[in-house]
């Protein structure tokens, strides 16, 4: 398949327009809802951003700087997305909150910031040392000041079923910062303008060692998404932890030839005929989740 000449319309049919781009895998928290990693930990350079970034541009409209680890964490954020935005792309950030006081002045500054999610879940997967009140403080500041400059917002509780007894302080302290009529929309509510929660079921992330929940399943990996870890192994998804479904190195290869390869293109049809055969998709948490096959 020819990936190289399409136009807009035509890419955002066949190609995947969201990029995950890890930029580190290191994490400040260790929640217990998150998978992990078993890989050493790591923090992109700016050259090798430059390199994943521009091997993404004609694949992907959006760019995300997570798959595993914190993405505040890396001293050079805010050389990324300005690296991004003069590359035409919409970044969507996701942390766990813990280190916006200190990091929110890059944010709230950079060219291109289209979203940033807050994991609110995180406070009662951690022992952290602030009050539930100074970490959702410091979150709904972020947020109206975000979306004062036109970045949305989005605070997630990704828990139900899972450590979500705060759940209920949670939404009365989000009342009280954002007061008034919450419009419901398919996955949560709208706060204010620019300003969302997001409900979702806790899941099992796939893992190879895990149960495995049969192949009659789709899933959008190489079809509208494609990860990039942070040493440049290219993954199906932004749910392939360590790399156990590595289909190339976007350091040392174009996008289009490792989208082209073997195992890249059996994936993606068995996504899209539903008949997975990859063993780390076959044993994925979110897509038994979607089945009803917790």
């Amino acid at each position: 398949m020819a990936f190289g000449n399409k136009n807009t319309n035509e890419r955002s049919r066949v190609m995947p327009n969201k990029a995950y781009l890890e930029i580190t895998n290191a994490c400040n928290l260790a929640c217990s809802f998150c998978h992990g990693t078993k890989r050493a930990v790591r923090y992109m350079s700016a050259e090798e951003f430059a390199v994943a970034a521009a091997r993404l541009r004609g694949f992907a409209d959006y760019l995300y700087f997570h798959v595993m680890g914190e993405p505040l964490l890396h001293p050079k954020l805010g050389e990324f997305l300005e690296t991004a935005a003069q590359m035409g792309f919409r970044v969507i950030l996701t942390t766990n909150g813990t280190l916006l006081p200190r990091r929110a002045p890059v944010l709230l500054g950079a060219r291109g910031l289209h979203k940033v999610s807050i994991s609110l879940h995180c406070y009662e997967a951690n022992a952290l040392d602030l009050s539930v009140e100074e970490y959702l403080g410091q979150c709904f500041a972020f947020c109206a000041e975000a979306a004062a400059r036109g970045i949305i917002t989005v605070m997630r509780l990704w828990n139900i079923g899972g450590e979500d007894a705060l759940n209920g302080a949670i939404l009365a302290a989000m009342h009280e910062a954002f007061p008034g009529e919450w419009k419901a929309i398919y996955s949560g509510y709208k706060l204010a303008e620019r300003v969302f929660l997001e409900w979702g079921e806790r899941f099992d992330w796939p893992d190879v060692e895990g149960a495995d929940v049969g192949a009659a399943h789709g899933c959008y990996g190489l079809r509208d998404q494609v990860g990039v870890l942070c040493d440049g192994t290219v993954v199906p998804c932004c749910l392939d932890a360590d790399g156990a479904a590595a289909l190339g190195n976007i350091f040392e290869t174009d996008l289009d030839v490792i989208l082209a390869s073997p195992r890249a293109v059996a994936l993606r049809r068995s996504f899209e005929e539903k008949c997975v055969s990859e063993p780390l998709c076959r044993r994925c948490g979110y897509a038994a989740a979607r089945m009803g096959k917790k």
